[in-house]
């Protein structure tokens, strides 16, 4: 009797051994696979890569999520320049003009993609981002000594060497986007001004979007480039002759006495105010005791030669 009891005492003791050790087993395991999810949605969130490709780096660098992210971007980089060299013949005349107007300074940028659709998304438009402080950092550099009136006019390879970030240049962060989106996709042109104390910039941007940034986004952008105006009124005043250069798309800036001729005025001061229909451009800006100095007009997908 005594045996018979002393047995099931063991075996109900290790039967209570083995439950407890499976059930801390199973703890054990639900703290790892916690563990581990954090870690996959910190890298999903840091790089916006897929889930896929952020457990596969974690696991080949057994979760070390500095050495991941390292290998998903160079990963990323090089299908990115793989699709662009396949996509490289494709048109692209959709994209997006940036502008941003600083302290005394101004960049104007246009990228192209080839859909509208593409044009919308996040990671387009933060390239956009890219290459108009890229461009203002390079035009800061650049003029740092110069005094007066700077004006410089950058093509696509000027644009492609610049960098962004820590190094990588925009040519680079071209790529990487064109990885992520499919799409082709190119640095067009850049304009950057700098100015004397005295003057003011004037910006307007047609066809914008909400982008959450300070760079303003659309299809038409203008930068106008002015000296005078009423005090407290030189904003609005600048936004006004912006939005004429962008609707009436003079090419040239003409002379205060320039009288008009006609429908076809491609002068700036000789048109029609499109604010103020009873008068011309150079007429309001004399009612505003300001003169027009310069300016720039970006039209999303035009030529070159449209644009000289």
């Amino acid at each position: 009797m005594f045996l018979t009891f002393l047995c099931r005492t063991l075996t109900r003791d290790v039967a209570k051994v083995s439950v407890g050790q499976h059930v801390q087993s199973l703890h054990t395991g639900c703290q790892l696979l916690a563990a581990e999810k954090a870690l996959l949605m910190k890298l999903r969130k840091s790089t916006g890569y897929t889930f896929i490709n952020c457990k596969k780096a974690l696991e080949k660098f057994d979760n070390d999520v500095a050495q991941a992210e390292t290998w998903l971007h160079e990963q990323a980089q090089k299908e990115g320049w793989s699709k662009a060299n396949k996509l490289e013949g494709r048109k692209a005349k959709e994209g997006l003009i940036g502008v941003f107007v600083g302290d005394k300074a101004a960049v104007m940028v246009e990228v192209n993609c080839e859909t509208d659709f593409v044009a919308r998304n996040e990671k387009f438009q933060q390239l956009v981002k890219d290459v108009t402080f890229a461009t203002l950092a390079h035009h800061r550099n650049k003029t740092q000594s110069q005094p007066g009136y700077v004006k410089s006019v950058l093509s696509s390879d000027d644009l492609s060497k610049l960098s962004v970030g820590e190094g990588t240049s925009l040519a680079d962060q071209v790529a990487l986007t064109i990885g992520r989106l499919g799409e082709n996709m190119s640095l067009k042109r850049a304009v950057t001004v700098g100015i004397p104390a005295e003057w003011k910039i004037g910006s307007y941007v047609h066809g914008g979007i909400s982008t959450q940034t300070e760079v303003a986004m659309g299809r038409y952008g203008a930068l106008v480039i002015f000296q005078g105006g009423k005090e407290g009124e030189q904003e609005m005043l600048g936004r006004k002759l912006g939005q004429h250069i962008v609707g009436e798309s003079p090419l040239s800036l003409g002379n205060m006495d320039d009288l008009p001729c006609g429908e076809s005025e491609t002068r700036l001061l000789p048109q029609t105010f499109l604010a103020d229909p009873s008068r011309t451009v150079a007429q309001f800006l004399r009612g505003q005791q300001a003169r027009v100095l310069d300016f720039v007009r970006f039209q999303c997908g035009e030529t070159t030669e449209d644009a000289e």
